[in-house]
């Protein structure tokens, strides 16, 4: 069996699935797992097919060196967004297979959330560029590797009211915010 980086808290409630040695840019699957992550699997299908047609886009947050803005990008609280489609296919077909690992374990796929997706590199591929006076460059690919984990969302129960409500500070309250919009 293949070791995952992270357990599923359950493992009777959840079900896994990776791919190894994609060939995709991991920068743009690995913004794209990001904004997948946490949210309800359907919902995370929907949003992907989405992204493929152009209707919503990516949010790059963190490898945003030179991305152009985009209107669509406003509905995440940032500037910067695309629309990488191969990584949406990928993603997609990793995630119709973890929906099928959930169905045969028997879970039931509308209480499904994305709890744990992680992208790694994989070793890069080389190959060359004939440049001008005789010259050589590289011409690099940067294939990653990509583990999801989906677990049934447990039914949260209610905590009885004590009359103090919980001080938060701002990014506590912005993390809840974010965690709410996923939903």
């Amino acid at each position: 069996m293949v070791r995952y980086s992270a357990t599923p808290a359950n493992s009777a409630k959840s079900a896994q699935t990776r791919g190894s040695y994609l060939r995709v840019h991991f920068k743009n699957t690995r913004e794209a797992a990001a904004a997948i992550t946490g949210m309800k699997l359907q919902k995370a299908i929907t949003y992907l097919e989405d992204v493929k047609a152009h209707k919503q886009c990516i949010p790059f947050r963190r490898f945003a060196g030179g991305i152009g803005r985009c209107a669509q990008a406003k509905a995440f609280g940032t500037t910067k967004g695309r629309w990488p489609v191969k990584s949406a296919e990928f993603l997609l077909g990793l995630l119709k297979n973890a929906e099928s690992n959930a169905e045969n374990k028997g879970l039931t796929l509308e209480e499904l959330v994305i709890k744990h997706v992680q992208v790694n590199q994989a070793p890069k591929q080389r190959r060359r560029t004939y440049r001008a006076h005789g010259r050589i460059n590289p011409y690099m690919s940067s294939p990653c590797h990509i583990e999801i984990i989906v677990s049934e969302e447990e039914a949260t129960v209610k905590r009885e009211d004590d009359g103090k409500s919980p001080k938060l500070n701002k990014r506590q309250l912005a993390r809840k915010r974010l965690v709410a919009s996923r939903q």
